[in-house]
């Protein structure tokens, strides 16, 4: 027997709640960069639907725009992040250098080949005098 499947609701409350604890703030700070009571806060945290205008300035102040609210999911987030740090490679994704590093090796050796050319020049001053 099938059962008709139901679209899974989606509580923007929850996951402004979760999105703020992962960033490491507490309601208070975000009523107040908000404008508004802890408990506005907290009643918004326990709603299903938010306002766009509110969900707009609630994730400007999370530091994420209001479509990344509506699709985040833990169970991504959590891949993401073992993913990304159970493999050695996913740190290569992240590095930039903004130099040669053969340059830079090239550099060092014409210095020290330059230096010893200086010492072979001084040695043969000292033996001529």
């Amino acid at each position: 027997m099938e059962t008709a499947s139901k679209p899974q609701q989606i509580h923007i409350g929850k996951k402004i709640s979760r999105i703020r604890e992962i960033r490491g703030m507490k309601q208070d700070h975000l009523a107040m960069e908000l404008g508004v009571s802890q408990q506005a806060i907290s009643k918004i945290e326990q709603s299903e639907e938010v306002d766009a205008a509110m969900l707009d300035k609630i994730a400007d102040v999370l530091g994420v725009n209001a479509e990344a609210i509506k699709s985040f999911s833990e169970e991504v987030l959590i891949f993401h992040i073992q993913n990304m740090h159970d493999q050695s490679t996913a740190y290569s994704y992240n590095y930039q250098c903004s130099y040669n590093p053969l340059d830079k090796v090239v550099e060092l050796y014409e210095r020290l080949l330059e230096s010893e050319r200086e010492k072979v020049a001084l040695m043969k001053d000292k033996n001529n005098n």
